[in-house]
């Protein structure tokens, strides 16, 4: 290559590096221009974000808002340079309108903290007990016999992640104590049936949850013997027929409520189907156990992700609301479109698409025509927030950010009544998912002033959620501030903020341990690479950029491609950016050769046909590092490889009808064109 060859790669690599700095720096903004992408995963009980790098369609470096706990739902997501850092909408705190669910309007206390609940499940165990007093005041507090409580922690052992002990035992104790009065207040004529239910009781009270089911089997055979014993059909049978039917429908919700303790939801379900046994005369009772039936749905297809019963609890709420008249019944009304509207936001949530979380909001809109301010205030701020849940999701996938503001508007709302001195830790879920909703919107304006209302609704949160008193939620809200702190660093010229944001994820991760909570853990790990690339972007050194490859390896340890495949996704893209970046301040291609393995890991999941805006941003990232390898090498065969996969990514975000890329798009090609063209003229 002649001197003056030589001269024109060397100006061509340095404008194909300053043509993606700058394209860096447009991130922010772009984004407030930016469409969103939808999301896809769930959370437990019942029941709400992201970053880019160098070229203008990256994920750069994705941070998640984690989902509190009981009945909390904050989702995950990364916001990528194609849809901004809400990319995924956050999940909410949703709470149940079922009276027993997390958030209900039924609980029992409890004074301990997760950390002491954990010990005296562990001292129970053990031969030589330390914590027997500490166990006694528990089971004296939930009002239970020992060997109940023992059977309570077994269930938890055996059905429930360690991180929602606390929420589950609760809700357990709450259902043996139902169970009980079901069975207390059952009647039937037939004595046998009733020593049975006696002794059914009796096994309950002990926590022989097993004995218990087999004995309420024989009660239900013998009330069913009753009903084929009689003459005639049985609509015709009288009264006795009446009764066993009404005794039999009744012991089978006993039998469910007895799988409700054990968290068995399908068998539950299954028995409150026990509707088709009660008289038709009996429409109240019918109704009752139709409810029941749905709840049960519900609540396996939202702590188990459970889709097909999400859909049947779907059905069967649509199927309520037929017998819920409003002008006769307007609060069950209420409940129900409440109701359903939970189970459409959480199934939309899952969704790539927003048919059903449209359904929420306007389920949820239908119920707050009952459930006024006025006349049942804490039922309108509940269906207040639920709304918020809904329009936060379906704002993070809408280029309009009008669905944002509504839930900001409906959070606001909510929280005139969920206030800290009445509800405090409702109030700081409350303030939690806020913060994402405003998180979200700031991200997609040009200004700081919704992100810094995000950071004061964080930090309202911790205010109630400290270490002590809730740690999985202290936890989750640092990490939710920590991402915000990100954003409003990587728009700030100095790097006190994202010092800040690694801090806040460092913090989260002191209660998200691997062990404990092994993908809030990933999560994290994968939101403090994000601040640390921000940071080692603004840094001459490559320290934290090594730290962040190595939080991104982190992740990826849990976020497993069997486990959730577009969550390791996009932490492999995220890895790939860190490494580009590490690669672009080293000699040689090493790294940015591992950055292009990274890529090609990511796009094992994330394809054109299943989401195709990540696959252009993916695409867009391995385009811009085989450009820079082929700057660096001779030849021209990464230049060409680098061109067909900007070309790729531009097509599809055309196609997307994102027009605002096109000039980054033509300058980023333009440069390669012309290095190619010097290559060539060269040999």
């Amino acid at each position: 290559m002649s001197t003056n060859e030589a001269m024109v790669v060397a100006a061509l690599i340095a404008a194909l590096v300053v043509v993606l700095v700058l394209v860096f720096r447009k991130r922010a903004a772009i984004r407030a221009r930016l469409p969103a992408r939808p999301r896809g995963e769930k959370a437990s009980p019942p029941g709400a974000g992201r970053v880019g790098g160098d070229g203008g369609l990256e994920d750069s470096m994705a941070g998640d808002a984690i989902r509190l706990s009981t009945g909390v739902a904050e989702g995950a997501g990364d916001p990528i340079g194609l849809a901004p850092v809400s990319t995924e909408a956050a999940r909410a705190y949703r709470i149940d309108l079922d009276g027993v669910s997390a958030g209900g309007e039924l609980s029992v206390a409890i004074d301990h903290t997760p950390e002491q609940l954990r010990g005296l499940m562990a001292d129970q165990r053990r031969e030589q007990r330390a914590l027997q007093a500490e166990f006694t005041e528990l089971k004296d507090q939930l009002g239970v016999s020992d060997a109940a409580l023992r059977a309570f922690f077994v269930i938890l052992e055996q059905e429930v992640p360690a991180a929602h002990w606390l929420a589950h035992l609760s809700e357990i104790a709450l259902r043996h104590k139902q169970a009980l009065e079901c069975l207390s207040a059952l009647e039937t004529r037939d004595p046998q049936a009733r020593t049975l239910l006696d002794r059914a009781q009796v096994a309950i009270e002990a926590g022989d949850y097993g004995e218990a089911e087999g004995l309420l089997d024989q009660a239900e055979g013998l009330e069913l013997a009753g009903i084929r014993a009689a003459e005639g059909p049985p609509e015709g049978a009288g009264t006795a027929v009446e009764g066993h039917r009404l005794s039999a429908a009744a012991i089978r919700a006993g039998q469910a409520e007895v799988f409700l303790i054990r968290l068995r939801y399908p068998e539950a379900a299954e028995r409150f189907a026990a509707a088709e046994l009660v008289p038709a005369a009996e429409s109240e009772i019918r109704l009752a156990y139709r409810e029941q039936h749905a709840g049960a749905l519900y609540r396996q297809g939202d702590e188990r992700g459970d889709n097909p019963a999400l859909e049947a609890a779907i059905r069967a709420y649509r199927d309520l609301l037929q017998d819920h008249v409003r002008e006769r019944v307007p609060l069950d009304w209420a409940m129900t479109w409440n109701n359903l509207g939970n189970a459409l936001s959480i199934l939309g949530e899952r969704e790539a698409g927003t048919e059903h979380l449209e359904e929420a909001v306007v389920a949820y809109r239908a119920a707050l025509r009952e459930f006024t301010r006025e006349r049942v205030p804490r039922r309108w701020a509940t269906t207040q927030n639920n709304l918020g849940a809904a329009l936060g999701t379906l704002g993070g996938r809408e280029s309009d950010i009008g669905r944002l503001e509504e839930a900001i508007a409906a959070y606001r709302a909510a929280l005139r009544e969920y206030t800290r001195e009445r509800v405090p830790l409702d109030w700081a879920r409350i303030q939690n998912n806020l913060g994402n909703v405003l998180w979200t919107l700031g991200v997609r304006e040009a200004g700081v002033e919704r992100l810094e209302e995000a950071v004061a609704a964080y930090h309202a949160a911790l205010r109630e959620y400290t270490r002590e008193r809730a740690p999985l939620d202290w936890a989750g809200t640092q990490n939710n501030l920590g991402n915000v702190l990100r954003t409003l660093g990587e728009r700030e010229a100095g790097t006190g903020r994202l010092e800040e944001a690694v801090a806040a994820c460092r913090a989260a991760l002191r209660e998200f341990t691997r062990e404990r909570t092994p993908l809030d853990w990933a999560r994290t790990q994968n939101n403090l690479g994000a601040a640390l690339q921000a940071l080692g972007e603004r840094e001459s050194g490559a320290v934290r950029l090594r730290e962040a490859v190595a939080a991104y390896r982190n992740a990826l340890r849990e976020r497993t491609r069997e486990r959730v495949p577009l969550d390791w996704a996009r932490t492999q893209n995220n890895l790939g950016n860190a490494l580009r970046t590490l690669g672009v301040r080293q000699p040689g291609t090493e790294r940015l050769g591992e950055a292009v393995t990274a890529y090609h890991a990511a796009l094992r999941e994330r394809t054109r046909d299943r989401v195709p805006l990540q696959w252009a941003s993916t695409q867009n990232n391995l385009g811009n590092t085989l450009g820079l390898i082929g700057a660096r090498e001779s030849g021209a065969a990464r230049l060409d490889g680098a061109r067909g996969c900007i070309e790729s990514a531009w097509r599809v975000v055309k196609d997307a009808g994102m027009d605002q890329y096109d000039e980054d798009f033509r300058q980023r090609l333009e440069v390669i064109d012309r290095l190619v063209a010097a290559r060539r003229d060269g040999e």
